[in-house]
């Protein structure tokens, strides 16, 4: 039983305060640190999902990266939450019923690719959500397929938000002077805020407030904003050293708007370090994410990033909208790292000035690889641009990671054939459930463990050396 949860004797079903709002139905997800339920609004039959979160910094993450996000279209609706001493959270979620990972994995099971005008607008929204957290200094952390879910009326959302972060002062917009993308959501749901003004369901980007940059220097201004950000140690928040799987508690809910008006989450910002964490140097973890999306620099495990993390994982997820397969399924995390320099050649100070730095850099180490496959061959029969877009975001250097309003401005978008309306795109109004025919790589996401194993990787070489001791793998 997990640690926390066997001194609680009551469940979901007995809180006096939620059954009072909500008929508690059958359970729909469960994980190692949130149980996800299906339930209905007395006052209105409204279906929601209620999140019961074991783990207080997750609840604590979550609850307040939604609030932060309020209001954006593309991530998903909070309600509200149930949280008092002694007791788990209980967050009130909208209802969504399926995601990205059954878009792609129905896609693959027909072989049928997905439509380049679908592809873009599924891009798009990706961006949008993003770019709603890179605005407000949240990392997610987490992005997969399984992450992003669909509305009934195909608007893709932001989920899972139990490992992000918050890197600065909510309030701040580092790119004020672009103002936030979104798209519209003709889904019915309650919100107590006006959503921002949202796209037009139009194809062409320079009808959706998508202007040509005026400004080149926006990307620079992103990362002097980070390297600021990393040098203040601002924010006193100490990850715990763990990665445990959350099962599929995030599939069918989500998080953004609350309803509540006495909110004492409403205005904090930083997160207090728990009794016996370090509070004055509010440091992260590289133990972070699923395997197949994780950056080099936290394989390698650097606790000093930012928001490049989200762009690496959101090149991953693009390249498999385009193929419908992963693009680095490793098995392990030295094979996760032997798969990506096997595309992209061995990591050193060419490819990243300062990446010997990385914690692990000098512990672990990798044949040479004399000619690298290349991002080209893992996209076969994709376009220039596909390809470029997904090298924009699949490169060591986190510094050279395009932005989301970069990408968002991206020729691509404004290219034949345009991103079709929302309203036509397709989708399985349902999620995928685990059957006899998931074999292979289509796996859930979320059955993807974190732990490094050397075990059956094949023989290595261990050496010792002045500061302690190198791995060479073949």
């Amino acid at each position: 039983m997990e640690p926390g949860r066997a001194t609680k004797s009551w469940s979901i079903h007995t809180r006096s305060e939620i059954i009072a709002k909500y008929q508690v139905m059958e359970r729909i997800g469960s994980g190692a640190y949130a149980d996800v339920y299906r339930g209905r609004r007395l006052s209105d039959d409204l279906t929601v999902a209620l999140k019961e979160i074991h783990d207080y910094q997750s609840a604590f993450r979550e609850i307040e990266a939604l609030q932060m996000l309020q209001g954006s279209p593309n991530v998903v609706v909070l309600h509200e939450y149930f949280w008092r001493d002694d007791e788990d959270a209980v967050l009130v979620l909208e209802y969504l019923t399926t995601d990205l990972a059954t878009v792609i994995s129905n896609a693959a099971k027909e072989g049928i690719p997905i439509p380049v005008g679908e592809l873009k607008r599924w891009m798009i929204q990706i961006l949008c959500g993003l770019d709603a957290c890179h605005r407000n200094m949240i990392v997610h952390r987490d992005l997969k397929p399984s992450n992003l879910l669909i509305s009934d009326c195909g608007v893709l959302k932001l989920a899972d938000f139990g490992q992000a972060r918050i890197l600065i002062e909510s309030g701040f917009d580092a790119f004020e002077e672009n103002p936030p993308p979104c798209e519209e959501d003709g889904s019915n749901h309650e919100s107590s805020l006006h959503h921002p003004e949202a796209f037009p369901h139009t194809n062409n980007l320079s009808q959706l407030g998508f202007e040509n940059q005026e400004q080149g220097s926006s990307h620079e201004e992103y990362f002097s904003v980070l390297d600021e950000l990393k040098t203040k140690k601002s924010v006193d928040d100490v990850d715990k050293n763990t990665n445990i799987p959350d099962g599929n508690t995030s599939c069918l809910a989500t998080c953004t708007t609350s309803d509540i008006d006495n909110d004492p989450m409403r205005t904090s910002f930083s997160y207090e370090a728990m009794e016996g964490e370090d509070k004055e140097h509010g440091c992260l973890t590289s133990c972070v994410g699923t395997r197949w999306f994780r950056a080099p620099e936290l394989l390698y495990g650097s606790a000093n990033y930012g928001l490049e993390i989200d762009l690496w994982s959101l090149g991953c997820i693009f390249a498999e909208l385009l193929t419908l397969k992963p693009l680095f399924p490793g098995t392990a995390d030295i094979d996760q790292l032997s798969r990506i320099i096997n595309v992209l050649g061995n990591l050193d100070e060419r490819a990243w000035a300062g990446c010997s730095k990385l914690p692990d850099y000098g512990i672990i180490s990798f044949s040479k690889v004399e000619n690298p496959a290349g991002v080209e061959a893992c996209l076969p029969n994709r376009s220039p641009d596909e390809v470029a877009l997904v090298k924009k975001l699949v490169c060591y250097d986190p510094a050279r990671r395009a932005t989301t309003m970069e990408l968002l401005h991206d020729k691509y978008f404004n290219e034949e054939p345009l991103p079709v309306p929302v309203s036509e795109l397709r989708f399985p109004l349902t999620r995928n459930t685990e059957d006899d025919d998931s074999v292979g790589v289509w796996q859930d996401y979320n059955d993807i463990g974190s732990d490094s194993d050397f075990d059956d990787f094949g023989p290595v070489n261990i050496t010792k050396t002045d500061t302690g001791f190198s791995i060479q793998f073949p």
